[in-house]
């Protein structure tokens, strides 16, 4: 069993991911009515990676004897000048979350409560990596500027892009 605040802080992490979520799923109708499918196809797999970390908070704290007290979720953004603001939005909002997970495991480590940062070491990870992709996209979207060619190029990369493992069994 967790203490009531660590509990609590997984809770708070379950509206996080669930939030990013639908910062994704919005930024993707952006990108759809921009005419940008590859763009927004991109934003639809991390969508379904959000949810797939939501459950894997979701589950945890259900294993942990925890009970998973849903927040409400603001409206996220509707609104961006341009793909590269898109994904400067989602470069900044991994940041926030890479920061609520390391404050996460800080509470672990104070709590001295060593499953949660053995479960909480899987999502360090995935925080690096999930900076560096989209980081690497500000950076491509940065070079290729205004070029409406190397956007087309870079939309049908984006448009390659499958969905993880652990987003396909969630949703199985």
């Amino acid at each position: 069993m967790f203490t009531e605040k660590l509990h609590q802080a997984m809770n708070d992490q379950v509206h996080h991911e669930f939030e990013s979520a639908y910062i994704y799923l919005s930024m993707a109708a952006y990108l759809d009515e921009a005419n940008l499918p590859g763009f927004a196809h991109w934003m639809k797999i991390q969508y379904q990676e959000e949810v797939a970390h939501t459950f894997k908070f979701y589950d945890y704290i259900n294993e942990r004897g925890g009970r998973v007290e849903l927040q409400p979720i603001g409206q996220p953004p509707i609104e961006f000048d341009s793909p590269l603001h898109v994904f400067q939005a989602a470069l900044a909002h991994e940041q926030k979350i890479t920061a609520d997970i390391n404050a996460l495991y800080e509470l672990a480590l104070e709590e001295k409560d060593y499953p949660s940062q053995i479960f909480l070491q899987w999502f360090i990870d995935e925080q690096v990596e999930e900076e560096q992709n989209a980081g690497d996209i500000v950076a491509t979207l940065k070079m290729v500027g205004d070029n409406p060619h190397a956007i087309l190029m870079l939309d049908r990369e984006l448009g390659q892009r499958q969905p993880p493992v652990e987003a396909n069994a969630e949703q199985a």
